[in-house]
């Protein structure tokens, strides 16, 4: 056990870091394991692969995901802002690789191969994107002379024209409804908040007209007959299947005919085979993590830290009600993970980057680190 006298890294990260959050997100990731070893071997029997082939590389994952997620919940704001430009920057790259380079995959590019590991790069450059425009944003409130909120845009248009170029607008709408619930919590006036959620509708309804792929997902959404909706309508007959306690583990029925039930729809193959109520179970500590970022952050005093936890706790909350939304046929479907509980290396490792900042940046500092944190962010632009 460790004393709160000890004056050591560890111990000052155990005391001062959120304790009940971290064990809510370790908490996700067993569920996770459980639910991969659930949902994943059919999907590699019709393939092909070895029965636990996706199970065992969603293990694999968590060790780097381990590493990163603890190793980053130690640094500190100043930190962290260093290591998201960084991030950043190389994930711009990659994604630029991508669409020189990388493979055609259903009429998008998304992912690229680099010693011989698929990497979607647009997971790792979302959560560093938060960091750079929350940073932006605190600069903006501490010194009004800087076009900060200017940058952000430029920041924001320059990876969403990268994402709509692969295309991928799942993430491009994330990303945009993250940066706009942003720039609402940085106390931006409410004509641009409009004008932005104006300029967002009109990008959608061009995506509507002149993307088929965007298009066919809408009509099918709003007119089932239109198109195939086996899917999601599998998926919500897994809901009714499974009621409120489920058929029994490895007893579920639509992961044996559903191609992504180990990643897009794993929410439906739990409801079926464990119930509607760890459905809520699961809902709840989503909840929980993003509350608890909120009214941390809300209690800080270092804007930036405000900002940029505030932001994350959004991302993450906001993908897992897209997943579940989609798995229960409100909202058109989306290529979409659900956090820790889906399988996917690269979202994986992205999500434990994001979920370290978060609780780098909700920790407990004495006033006096906080005052030190302002007083060299003020000078400098890193």
């Amino acid at each position: 056990m460790l004393s709160r006298e000890q004056r050591n890294p560890l111990s000052d990260w155990w005391w001062t870091v959120d304790r009940l959050q971290l064990a809510a997100i370790f908490a996700l990731i067993l569920a996770g394991i459980i639910l991969s070893l659930a949902a994943s071997p059919p999907v590699a029997t019709r393939i092909g692969l070895d029965s636990f082939h996706f199970f065992n590389r969603h293990v694999l994952f968590l060790l780097p995901s381990f590493i990163v997620l603890l190793g980053v919940s130690f640094l500190s704001p100043h930190q962290i802002r260093r290591a998201a430009l960084i991030v950043f920057l190389v994930s711009m790259v990659l994604i630029v690789a991508t669409l020189l380079f990388g493979p055609e995959v259903k009429g998008s590019r998304r992912w690229i191969t680099l010693v011989g590991v698929n990497i979607q790069a647009s997971e790792s450059a979302k959560p560093a994107f938060v960091v750079l425009a929350a940073w932006l944003f605190a600069e903006s409130a501490r010194r009004p002379e800087m076009p900060a909120t200017s940058m952000a845009l430029v920041l924001l248009l320059m990876l969403v024209s990268l994402l709509v170029m692969e295309p991928d607008f799942g993430q491009t709408m994330l990303i945009l409804m993250v940066w706009g619930a942003l720039f609402f919590i940085a106390g931006m006036r409410m004509i641009w908040v409009l004008g932005l959620a104006g300029a967002a509708s009109a990008g959608l309804f061009g995506a509507y007209l002149f993307v088929p792929h965007v298009a066919g997902r809408i009509k099918r959404f709003m007119n089932p007959a239109s198109g195939d909706t086996f899917q999601v309508d599998t998926a919500m007959e897994a809901f009714g299947n499974g009621g409120w306690l489920g058929l029994g583990p490895g007893e579920g029925i639509a992961k044996r005919s559903l191609p992504d039930s180990h990643t897009d729809f794993v929410f439906a193959v739990a409801a079926e085979e464990f119930g509607i109520i760890l459905c809520l179970v699961l809902l709840a500590l989503f909840a929980f993590v993003v509350i608890r970022a909120l009214s941390r952050a809300y209690a800080t005093e270092d804007i930036f830290a405000r900002f940029a936890a505030s932001g994350l706790a959004i991302l993450f909350g906001v993908q897992a009600a897209i997943n579940m939304s989609v798995n229960l046929q409100l909202i058109p479907a989306k290529g979409m993970t659900l956090p820790f509980i889906s399988y996917g290396g690269s979202s994986m490792v992205s999500l434990a980057y994001g979920v370290g900042m978060m609780l780098a940046l909700t920790r407990q500092r004495p006033r006096t680190e906080l005052e030190s944190l302002n007083a060299s962010a003020a000078p400098s632009y890193a």
